[in-house]
């Protein structure tokens, strides 16, 4: 671990606690309300992303940096590990469970932070020139991004695979493509969408055509009624029916976005996403700081694109525009896995930005 000079501090972002923390507060709130248990869990949920933050915010990663394609192509084998020794829960095989202990882990979680570690450590040591990649280096990254999602996919964990594969060129279309790539990629997938549609399993089809039906799934109106029903200012907790009753169905994670407008109405909706539109721009503007840094502006440019993507699809999904996928809404939804991960996120990024100006700290440049 480093030798922490109190100096430091004066470099580290607390813009980024700011405005996450009321995010985490009322989320804890609606969750406790709803059921005293999860609150009681998500209390250790905290702890444990806390002390990933502290660890993988003290770490000298810009030092042990040559890891990173080791614990890539570690993620990636746990993945395929699935396959043979994986657990299935309602249907998808997407867990591991480890020997002795009986508790279970998800690859696909882990993989996010490799994931988006592994396309910094690529971009950082093989830079974009002038006119950005070409395609010989746009194929080379499209592999460790199409890699992934064809094994999380396979689970099948569509939405997560979704995600990652707009994350992965997001990344990419940022730091610089050649724009004569992406026509050409926009012409291909025009083309090729039946095809992909047809490689859809049944329940993937099934939700595409509920979103696209004139009637909604029972879960999407169990929500539209909700959210409707909070008004401008919301309902007290006595009279929030919708989540107490039990009508509104996974009301502490992938619907909390519904139970959260329930309570606390229209302007409580404005306000939680006002909370993350400042999150993400302020994510975007970092990329300020790290001017010619392309492992820090990867970094960024990933967490910025992950939070839009999933406060996009989960809020779109509860009010019928997009289809039901199980993303959940960062820093609200109940549960450890993702939470941990966007800790673990957070935790990096303060690290970039906290040690840049160290000169014990600079890495040393490799070829690849």
């Amino acid at each position: 671990m480093l030798q922490i000079d109190r100096r430091i501090f004066t470099h580290f972002d607390f813009l980024l606690p700011i405005l996450v923390i009321p995010i985490v507060g009322l989320s804890f709130y609606l969750i406790n309300e709803a059921n005293t248990i999860l609150g009681n869990k998500q209390i250790v949920y905290f702890t444990v992303g806390l002390l990933v933050f502290l660890f993988f915010f003290l770490m000298p990663l810009r030092k042990i940096e040559w890891l990173i394609p080791m614990f890539f192509w570690l993620t990636i084998a746990l993945l395929i590990s699935v396959e043979f020794f994986g657990i299935s829960k309602l249907g998808a095989k997407r867990w591991l469970e480890l020997p002795f202990v009986h508790f279970t882990i998800q690859p696909s979680e882990i993989l996010k932070p490799a994931f988006v570690l592994m396309l910094a450590y690529l971009i950082k040591h093989n830079p974009p020139p002038e006119e950005g990649y070409g395609w010989k280096e746009f194929i080379k990254l499209s592999f460790y991004i199409i890699l992934p999602f064809f094994l999380i996919a396979k689970e099948p964990d569509l939405g997560t695979a979704m995600v990652l594969l707009i994350v992965g060129y997001g990344i990419l279309f940022v730091i610089g493509v050649n724009k004569k790539i992406w026509i050409t990629i926009f012409i291909a997938i025009i083309v090729s969408g039946p095809f992909l549609y047809n490689s859809l399993h049944d329940y993937q089809k099934k939700r595409i055509t509920d979103f696209i039906s004139e009637k909604p799934s029972y879960h999407v109106r169990q929500s539209i009624i909700a959210i409707g029903s909070g008004g401008l200012e919301g309902k007290q907790k006595e009279e929030a029916t919708q989540t107490h009753f039990k009508f509104l169905p996974i009301a502490t994670s992938d619907f909390i976005f519904a139970y959260h407008v329930e309570r606390f109405g229209f302007w409580g909706a404005l306000g939680l996403i006002g909370f993350y539109a400042l999150l993400i721009v302020h994510l975007i503007t970092l990329n300020f700081k790290f001017h010619k840094d392309y492992f820090g502006q990867v970094m960024t440019t990933g967490i910025a694109l992950l939070i839009f993507v999933y406060m996009g699809v989960n809020i779109s999904m509860t009010i019928g525009f997009a289809p039901v996928v199980g993303v959940p809404l960062p820093f609200f939804s109940y549960g450890g896995s993702s939470f941990i991960t966007f800790m673990i996120f957070f935790g990096i990024l303060e690290n970039l930005l906290t040690f840049r100006f160290d000169k014990t700290y600079k890495s040393v440049k490799y070829t690849i």
